[in-house]
């Protein structure tokens, strides 16, 4: 399941999961080096307690404070190489998309967002608290989304409202192959 979740991010940032390609990403992509090491760091093995190390050097580094104990699907695709805040109980989906400056936040220790299959995050976006935002959503640069999106919606704004359900989505390529 491990090299599977970094075959699946490899396979975002490039569209294919070549040995050539792992390695070019690996050191030229920050955004995919970091989620090598947050993926490793997340594993329930011994190799988790050497990587923790190297991926908390990477968060300051990088500037993307995402916990390892985050529950993150297939195909996570960084834009940009961060930075982000996502908190730690936020559950996002496959093939989703952040952006940078992007934040995912809850107040007081509630549970953070649900985020959804194929969803494309744009830069600079806030969600607030327990939101849900469905399958196949897209958020628009500068939103703050503090109320569900539902799926197949594009949501704008400051605060996110719904504006069409044509072609959302779209902006998630590559996406990795999910089998039941």
């Amino acid at each position: 399941m491990l090299v599977q979740l970094i075959l699946s991010d490899l396979y975002r940032y490039c569209g294919n999961t070549k040995f050539s390609s792992l390695l070019k990403n690996y050191f030229f992509n920050r955004g995919f080096n970091f989620s090598v090491w947050m993926r490793l760091a997340a594993s329930n093995s011994i190799i988790a307690k050497f990587a923790y190390p190297i991926f908390y050097y990477k968060k300051k580094k990088y500037g993307i404070d995402i916990h390892c104990s985050t529950k993150i699907g297939y195909g996570l695709y960084i834009g940009h190489g961060g930075p982000l805040v996502v908190n730690p109980t936020t559950i996002i989906g496959n093939n989703v998309n952040l952006s940078q400056y992007t934040t995912i936040g809850a107040n007081g220790g509630a549970q953070a967002a649900i985020i959804g299959d194929n969803v494309y995050i744009g830069p600079n976006v806030c969600i607030i608290d327990n939101v849900h935002i469905g399958n196949n959503a897209t958020i628009g640069a500068g939103s703050v989304v503090t109320k569900d999106i539902p799926e197949n919606a594009t949501a704008v704004g400051n605060y996110a409202k719904v504006i069409h359900y044509n072609n959302a989505g779209t902006s998630v390529n590559r996406r990795w192959p999910i089998q039941n």
